[in-house]
């Protein structure tokens, strides 16, 4: 490894590597892949299709997505979040999914070009320059045409606005941590994360070879883009 590279691991949020943190995760995230699953099936999502999560968690997406395609790359820097999703997908007896302990930076696809890349919430983890490399190295392994459907929590506000919608933001957290985030854990994010404003992120994309099909945002803070890797 360079002596320069990022050590993605080290960003991951100590929590991400806690194992009990990890057991009550899909409680705390409340996550339904459902809408997901169908925005992909109308950009070609099928029986074929070779689909890559990048920062699988526990693997919401990734077990969910895989009786609509023919096989999952699941894909996580974190032992415990891996470990967790090793024994989901053998609890199920899901044969088309693949579990890889890597990261943005780090995973080395192999076989067919992906059709399909996911992730959701795990791109802040990393600081703008890496941001860049991670989306050029995804796109790499993309075939020309796929589809990357990215989640994050993504600013769309000028920074001056920061103040008035950082605190808007706050202000829909929770008071149970099992069941959300806190407004201590929010602020946390923002001090001690990587989220980035939309502006930058829309010229990421585009400069690392992506085409933004639809780009939603709730509550100025929780993206969704709808992409697709240029090319022919």
């Amino acid at each position: 490894m360079r002596r320069w590279w990022l050590d993605e691991q080290a960003h991951a949020g100590p929590e991400h590597l806690d194992a009990g943190y990890v057991a009550g995760y899909d409680g705390k995230a409340g996550f339904d892949p459902a809408e997901d699953i169908d925005v992909l099936r109308r950009h070609g999502l099928g029986p074929d299709s070779l689909v890559v999560d990048l920062g699988a968690g526990t693997g919401t997406f990734a077990v969910s997505v895989a009786p609509s395609c023919g096989r999952v790359v699941a894909v996580d820097v974190s032992p415990a979040m891996t470990a967790a999703l090793r024994a989901r997908i053998e609890r199920l007896g899901l044969d088309n999914v693949a579990v890889v302990d890597a990261g943005f930076l780090s995973y080395v696809h192999e076989g067919e070009p992906a059709d399909i890349v996911f992730t959701r919430n795990a791109l802040h983890q990393i600081p703008d320059f890496w941001k860049g490399i991670a989306l050029d190295r995804t796109a790499s392994f993309m075939r020309p045409g796929g589809v990357l459907r990215l989640r994050d929590l993504v600013f769309d506000f000028a920074p001056g606005e920061a103040e008035e919608r950082i605190e808007a933001w706050m202000s829909g957290a929770v008071g149970d941590p099992a069941a959300g985030w806190t407004t201590e854990e929010l602020a946390e994010h923002v001090r001690s994360e990587f989220s980035t404003y939309s502006w930058l992120l829309d010229s990421m994309l585009d400069r690392t070879g992506f085409d933004i099909l639809e780009r939603t945002f709730r509550r100025s803070a929780y993206g969704t883009y709808t992409c697709r890797r240029r090319g022919s």
